[in-house]
């Protein structure tokens, strides 16, 4: 008798399919934004690579938004008013390669926006015009209940940080490193998972 194929193993490798979604859907622009969507992503990742986080940080931070691309609802859609829930979309899809250390900051970086905007009243004028346009389809800021709830995340701290390095990549004149520069931290979080 043979052994099942595995959800894992029955899927490409992620480098494929995520240069695929780089070099594609994510060159278009970025909902709003002075930057493509892989610019974005790119420069999340960067920050976080210059900022010291561990791989799994800058990981989640180059596919923060990849569930713009893999969701029922695309990130275009979101600009028209309908929620897309990019941030479980993108979580969801990449369980077929990574831990929670990479799945969960992306999972909450949505509701890292809305608990910074709850904690902290000067954080909404930081925000780009489409962040802040987003936010209220997002359910803005956090009530009590829910930061508290967020709070006592194990992953709270990789979400916060995954938030801010998302709201400072979206910069058109600045660097942007390229995909295949994160593509071994990729391939070994991967290979653990």
């Amino acid at each position: 008798m043979t052994e099942p194929i595995s959800r894992r193993s029955a899927r490409p490798e992620p480098i494929t399919q995520m240069r695929e979604m780089f070099e594609g859907e994510g060159l278009r622009d970025y909902l709003g934004e002075d930057v493509s969507m892989a610019q974005h992503m790119l420069q999340a990742a960067g920050l976080a690579r210059a900022a010291g986080a561990e791989d799994h940080l800058v990981v989640a931070a180059l596919v923060h938004d990849i569930g713009h691309f893999t969701g029922v609802i695309s990130g275009r859609e979101l600009m028209t008013g309908k929620e897309n829930h990019h941030d479980d979309a993108g979580a969801d899809w990449l369980t077929h390669w990574f831990g929670p250390e990479v799945t969960e900051p992306v999972r909450m970086h949505v509701a890292a926006k809305r608990y910074l905007c709850a904690v902290d009243p000067a954080y909404i004028g930081e925000l780009s015009d489409a962040s802040v346009y987003t936010l209220g389809l997002q359910g803005g800021p956090m009530s009590d209940a829910e930061r508290a709830a967020f709070e006592g995340s194990p992953y709270f701290s990789d979400a916060v940080a995954l938030r801010r390095w998302d709201d400072m990549a979206k910069d058109a004149n600045a660097p942007t490193p390229a995909f295949d520069e994160f593509a071994a931290a990729v391939s070994a979080l991967a290979a653990t998972a």
